[in-house]
């Protein structure tokens, strides 16, 4: 057969269409046509994202329904990205550092040039709340497809979006206005205010370069810490104290305005459950809302936009206490990461009105016409470890992955596929889940089906914790604050703790799958070969291991039926039994449980995900296990002596050395992940003895840091 190539513009075209998935009224913007032949205003032809990821991705969708043509921009290590692939061209702005590529404007500002893009959107972080960058496209004639410069340079620095919100007669948080210059200063102010304050970066966001201090000492080490992040951050150290409402809602206002004065409040999203002040789980509405707080709300977030003649999507964030008194917390002049739940409950798709107000169009609605139709909920599944500190990041290769696409009214924003990397340079967030339904139950069920299919392979993933949240009393009963996970998790995350009856569904479900597993190599090409286990055996006697338990457990089986006897009890575990597919729907005693086998090997070691938590079970015969009993046990390492990095990450500071005397709980050094930074202590009070990392370097997870005396 002849060779034949295709042109990168029709690989894009062809992965375009693949990775648009139609989707229910609040789904929209998922197009099954790479391109739009029937909008019918005119906008831009060409609009180039300065951004990555799923933000990237989205907004591409969107593009191509209007019928604009799309330029990606990439660092070298993203050079296959899905974003890259979807877009109609495609140009690298730089190596993975993102100072070097995704925050480089001179690159950027190039390829704008060479493609001939009309506008700019910037998506979330990165350039998109950057006043430089807006006035360096203004300069060449470029549409920045966000507010004004005024506006960006007025709400981006807390001091100042402070001040004019207290102009436009809005609610705000007691504390020092002014820039805080020194630690000693900040100790001071802090005392003023009262305890406890909150040190916050002013041009900051995210949940970067913010600290909560209750005395002086962690006054003084949050000043620290915070000037650090935001000067990596946002390359700007300026930080502001205000007084910390304990035990908030944090509930935020989605804005939409036009360049001819017309403003609408687009309802309220609920982004209460968060863990190092960064969002987890958002919802709208608000369980908490009544429309006379919503409509208040509402109308100071719509002033504050008027105050600085804000002209696109914002959204103005909100701190509320328990008696429904809300202060303004800060306005973020970009879309929102959480926007999707404000599309579904809208039925408006905010990156087309971005960029019809971006091309000078009026709004299309008054407020009267933003409904409230049903009920979404959004979680951000992240490649974290939800067993430290609620998600320290992990790094790795997608060997498999699969969103729960095939389920109705499940929306998934990601910019990943199978095989896809995820480094240390950038956030790790996997996709964001959406889920809508007419009530809040149905969109909770609905989140609870997709997490349980939710394939994610090759890297640790936070998916347990976000299916413990939204299953918990507390959340469904709407009882939640900005302190819900360490409220909840008080000692951290543990993964789900099994009653009874879910341990023998568990345990039930390994037995069976150990026997269909034991029957199944007994075949080659559907043709039984020689065996050891006759095939009319259909009875078994096995010792299944769950942590420090042994359980007797007897088998039974005909057909696709299990009957697993465990302590006396009796299970019947049906299912199809497909051991190529990562997803194992089951049925056990006439409930339907979706499981996910990770792993299962010779030894009878079977990793199961029950209830979006992970499993280890071994299953034995009884002889294996009386003969296991004579095994030496694994010693396991003394890591009072050593400090290893929690995360893969970068040294940003060693604070000893050999010879040393550290106290417990004193700073040994500070790993940089992600942008934020974590201090890390010695454990006990010792004399360091090595030292096996300096400033600068990068470290993997588990690698040696320091050992003690």
């Amino acid at each position: 057969m002849a060779a034949y190539s295709v042109s990168p513009s029709l690989k894009r075209l062809l992965f375009a269409g693949k990775y648009a998935s139609p989707q229910s009224r609040c789904f929209a913007v998922h197009s099954k046509t790479p391109y739009s032949t029937v909008y019918s205003e005119k906008t831009f032809d060409k609009i180039l994202i300065a951004n990555r990821g799923e933000i990237a991705c989205r907004v591409i969708k969107t593009c191509k329904k209007m019928g604009i043509q799309t330029v990606a921009v990439h660092s070298d290590v993203d050079a296959n990205a899905v974003h890259v692939k979807m877009a109609d061209e495609a140009v690298c702005v730089g190596p993975a550092p993102t100072s070097k590529s995704y925050l480089n404007m001179d690159a950027i500002m190039n390829a704008i040039r060479v493609t001939g893009a009309e506008a700019v959107h910037p998506g979330y972080g990165f350039l998109s709340e950057n006043k430089e960058f807006a006035k360096r496209l203004a300069a060449e004639g470029v549409t920045f497809i966000g507010p004004d410069t005024h506006a960006i340079q007025a709400m981006g620095d807390k001091i100042e979006s402070k001040l004019i919100a207290k102009a436009a007669k809005v609610n705000v948080i007691p504390g020092f206005d002014g820039v805080v210059k020194t630690a000693e200063e900040a100790v001071k102010i802090a005392q003023d205010t009262g305890y406890p304050v909150m040190i916050k970066a002013s041009a900051g966001g995210g949940g970067k370069g913010m600290r909560i201090a209750w005395n002086d000492e962690e006054t003084r080490e949050g000043f620290r810490f915070s000037s650090q992040e935001a000067a990596s951050s946002f390359g700007d150290d300026r930080l502001l104290i205000e007084k910390y409402i304990d035990n908030p809602r944090h509930i935020e206002i989605q804005v939409l305005a036009d360049q001819h004065g017309n403003a609408l409040w687009l309802n309220e999203r609920e982004c209460s459950v968060q863990r190092r002040n960064q969002k987890v789980v958002e919802e709208a509405p608000s369980t908490f809302l009544d429309p006379v707080t919503r409509q208040a709300m509402g109308e100071q977030a719509v002033q504050l936009a008027k105050a600085v003649k804000y002209s696109s999507a914002g959204t103005v964030e909100f701190l509320v206490d328990s008696k429904k008194n809300f202060y303004f917390l800060e306005m973020n002049t970009r879309l929102q990461v959480e926007h999707p739940i404000t599309e579904c409950i809208t039925g408006l798709d905010l990156v087309e009105q971005m960029i019809r107000v971006a091309n000078g169009y009026q709004l299309q609605h008054k407020q009267e016409d933003i409904p409230i139709n049903g009920w979404a909920i959004e979680t951000r599944v992240y490649a974290e470890d939800p067993y430290k500190s609620f998600g320290l990041p992990s790094v790795g290769w997608l060997s498999q992955y699969q969103e729960p696409l095939n389920l109705a009214y499940v929306r998934v924003d990601s910019g990943i596929q199978e095989g896809s990397d995820i480094s240390i340079y950038y956030d790790p967030m996997i996709s964001k889940l959406i889920t809508y339904g007419a009530t809040r139950a149905e969109a909770l069920a609905r989140m609870e089906d997709a997490l349980d299919n939710y394939v994610v392979r090759g890297v640790t993933h936070n998916i347990s914790l976000l299916r413990e949240i939204i299953t918990h009393p507390r959340f469904i009963s709407g009882d939640i604050s900005t302190n819900f996970l360490p409220d909840i998790y008080p000692n951290g995350f543990k993964g789900h703790e099994l009653e009874v009856d879910e341990r023998r569904e568990l345990l039930a479900s390994a037995a069976a799958l150990y026997i269909t597993t034991q029957l199944r190599s007994q075949r080659v090409l559907g043709n039984l070969r020689a065996s050891t286990t006759p095939m009319e055996c259909r009875h078994w006697e096995l010792c299944l291991e769950l942590g420090e338990e042994c359980h007797a457990v007897e088998v039974t089986k005909s057909g696709n039926v299990c009957t697993v006897e465990i302590d006396g009890v009796r299970l019947e575990v049906k299912g199809q039994w497909n051991l190529a597919s990562p997803l194992l729907p089951l049925t056990i005693n006439g409930t339907n449980r979706m499981l996910q086998c990770l792993s299962r090997d010779a030894s009878g070691r079977i990793v199961l995900q029950y209830l979006g938590t992970l499993f280890k079970v071994r299953v034995l015969s009884k002889l294996a296990a009386k003969l296991n009993s004579y095994m030496p046990e694994k010693v396991p390492e003394d890591t009072s002596s050593i400090l290893r990095s929690p995360m893969p990450g970068t040294v940003v500071a060693v604070s000893v050395k050999p010879g040393d005397t550290v106290a417990e709980g004193q700073e040994i050094c500070v790993i940089e992940a992600m942008k934020m930074q974590n201090s890390l202590t010695a454990s006990k009070q010792a004399k360091v003895k090595n030292v096996h990392c300096k400033p600068g370097e990068t470290v993997g997870e588990g690698d040696l840091l320091i050992e003690l005396d």
